[in-house]
Formats: C-alpha cells, structure tokens, sequence
C-alpha cells in the first residue's frame, strides 16, 4: 500500500504544478490571408474563386480557368483584457491587454495541368493564438504567458469528374510550437517560482473536398479536415523554486524529468453554397462542426526514470462546435468588387473549464471587403474584420492555485488583409 500511494504521489505533484501547461491557447482561424477575410469566410468551401480554394475545397481548383498565386498579409490586433472579481483568491494586477499584434503570411498556388485536372500548393497558419499577462497578474498560478503557433504546407489535387462535379484532395503538414510560462507557487517564500515549458513538433493530417455545380452559379462545397496529432516533450524549467518544495520536487525526483504532453488539434467539416442572384449580386453561407472536444482531452506523460514513465490523462470537457455564416458580393462596376459578411461560432467551453490562455466563448465575426481588377491578370484586394470572442466569464477553482474568477471587459481581435491574386 505505501509503495502504490509513493507511486501515485508524484502524479499528483505532476497534475498541480503541471497540469496547467496543457491548456494551450489554440484557436482554429478562417482568415487565411485570402479575400474570404471579406465575407468572414462565407462560402468557404463553394466560392472557389481563387487559389486560396486549394486548402478551403481542394475540389475548387476546376474552376480556375488559369494557373494562378495568391498572397497576402494580415495583422491580427488581439486585446484582451480580463476583469477579475472579489471572489479571486490572490491579489496582482489585471494583467492589462494580455493579446497584442500577430503578424500573419499565407500564399497560394494552383497549377492548371488540363481543364480537369489541377494540383495546388497552400502555406498558411489556420490554428493558433498567443496571450502575455505578465508575472503579476491574479491568475499567475494558472498562466503568465502561453503560444501555440502553426504552420502548415498543404499540397492537393483536384480531377472535374463531370460537367457538375469535382473531386479534391489535400496532405497536410503541420508545425507546431508551443510555449508556456506559469508563475509557482512556494511554500512559506516569497517571491514566486516560474515553471516554463517549451518544444515544437511536427504533425500529419490531409482532408478531402467536393464541389457540386448544378447549373451555372449555384454551386455546393464540402470539405473535410482531418485531426491533426501533435506531442511535446520537455523537462520544464524551474526558476526561483524554494527550498521547501523544491526540496519536496527533488526528493520524489521530478526535477529535471521529461514532462510529455499530447494534444490533437481538431477534426472539423464545412458545407458552404453559393448562389448567383443576378449579374451583380451573389450570396453565400456555411455551415461547419469543428471537433473541440479531442482538443481538450490531453494525455500527459513523466518520465519517473530512465525505464519507467507514468502517464495521466487531464481531459477539460471541451463541447464540439458549431458554426454558420452568411456573406454577399456585389459587383459595382466592372473592376470592383464588394464583399460583406457575418459568421457565428458556438463556445468550446463554459465558465467552470475555461482558462485564461483560451478566454473565448462564443465568436461573433463581422466583415467587408473590397477587390480590385487592375488587369486581366492582376487583382488587388482589401478586407477587414471584427471577431468578438465575448465575455469568457472564468471560475476557476484550485488548491494550490487560488480561485481565479471574472471574465473579459474588451475581447476582440481586428484583422486587416491585404493579398494580391496574379494569374498566368
């Protein structure tokens, strides 16, 4: 019996001072740095007007009549700023605007092998956020800074079976890096401790897209993204630890060991239509799922010795979610073209498991853009957008960690998107 409690004791070490490095500040982006920005990505699978559509429907790329490159630029301007209550434990600042620039690249290529058959190439960041509170912010315990980055390459095909069907495919290669800080606390000294994890890693997926054209323009998209599996491993770095629990982490020899963690970013379906009204006039909408509840379920492992490793799984309860959208364009005058949109997603989370490196709950995303025909080959375009990712209210209890409860003031992110489409 004390050789199993001795066993267990250092997973529950592990599980307090750990545990809190597996939420990792993630979310799946649709502005990809293409002019889809302008109709907060409504018809995202069906409108395959550029090259973009080799990562939004594979199956799209039949519909460019001509080689084409697609390039654009975005900062995403996160604030977010968290307004704690009476009810959390430990005193610090609000941690002021824990978001601030992200830049963003994306670039497209598609190339037209015959008028059925298409081979694409994307590089583009579509998952990931980071968020900086600072050391002395009230809910240091649980995260003082936290990024997870992506980039991932993605080559596809397409083939246009018939007049009113086209089949796509994509392989998706996905680099990961993640980055985690947490303040510790110590036992009967002051100041605090500070745990930092960090690794990066490569992950493997691919996806599959449909495009169905009934009669000309009207036009129904699928596409399907597959998980994307990714593991860190890394001994966490322990700075300013006392010599009471430092004593106590080195006594059951968790210092220096390998801490693993495995997370899965999430599978997720969009069906999207697009309708020609008139001329000038056209809508387009989605509808998506997006498979949150795989990400919020982490295995994490420790590496007890050289032979032996112990591992425990910290599943948050994510819910799965959904998503619709809702867009038009509009085309002014033969070189201009107008865009407008509106997109809804349902929360991953609620108050009880959120945590302030994932402080969203449900998006709302507002947006308008402009394209412009310089030549026959050249498209210049702009496009903004507002996301509000709402109150994220967070209550938050923990042993050693204090109750961090409250919920965000200011949560936003303004993107602005430039990209050039250039056809051969």
């Amino acid at each position: 019996m004390m050789r199993k409690a001795f066993c267990v004791f250092p997973m529950v070490i592990v599980l307090v001072f750990f545990s809190s490095l597996s939420f990792a500040a993630g979310l799946i982006l649709y502005e990809i740095n293409s002019p889809l920005t302008g109709t907060a990505s409504a018809g995202w699978s069906a409108l395959a007007e550029d090259a973009s559509t080799a990562f939004t429907n594979p199956a799209g790329m039949t519909r460019l009549d001509r080689s084409q490159l697609l390039v654009g630029a975005q900062p995403l301007i996160v604030t977010s700023r968290f307004h704690p209550s009476a009810e959390t434990t430990f005193s610090g600042t609000d941690g002021g605007n824990a978001g601030g620039v992200l830049p963003s690249l994306g670039g497209y290529y598609v190339h037209s092998f015959s008028d059925r058959f298409k081979m694409g190439f994307s590089l583009l960041s579509y998952f990931g956020l980071g968020l900086d509170y600072g050391d002395n912010w009230v809910g240091r315990y649980y995260v003082e800074k936290s990024d997870f980055l992506t980039l991932a390459l993605s080559p596809s095909v397409a083939y246009k079976v018939n007049d009113w069907l086209s089949i796509g495919a994509m392989f998706n290669v996905l680099y990961s890096m993640l980055h985690s800080q947490t303040a510790i606390r110590n036992i009967l000294v002051e100041p605090d401790g500070q745990l930092k994890y960090e690794d990066d890693d490569f992950g493997f997926g691919g996806g599959f897209g449909l495009l169905i054209e009934p009669k000309k323009g009207t036009r129904f998209g699928l596409t399907y993204y597959s998980p994307v599996h990714v593991s860190f491993n890394d001994a966490p770095e322990l700075n300013g630890v006392g010599p009471v629990l430092g004593g106590v982490l080195s006594r059951l020899g968790l210092i220096g060991r390998n801490v693993g963690m495995d997370f899965t970013i999430p599978q997720w379906i969009m069906v999207s239509g697009y309708q020609q009204i008139t001329d000038k006039f056209a809508i387009m909408g989605n509808f998506g799922w997006q498979d949150w509840s795989q990400f919020g379920d982490v295995d994490i492992s420790l590496s007890v010795n050289p032979e032996t490793t112990r591992s425990f799984n910290n599943n948050v309860e994510f819910k799965d979610t959904w998503h619709a959208a809702i867009g038009a364009q509009y085309r002014v005058c033969e070189p201009w073209l107008l865009s407008a949109g509106f997109a809804y997603d349902s929360s991953p989370s609620t108050e009880s498991n959120r945590s302030p490196d994932m402080p969203f709950d449900r998006n709302f995303r507002y947006a308008a853009g402009v394209q412009y025909d310089w030549s026959k080959n050249l498209t210049l375009g702009l496009a903004y957008e507002f996301i509000d990712l709402g109150s994220a209210g967070i209550n938050k209890e923990g042993f050693l960690r204090g109750n961090l409860v409250g919920d965000y003031s200011t949560n936003n992110v303004n993107v602005v998107n430039l990209n050039l489409i250039y056809r051969f």
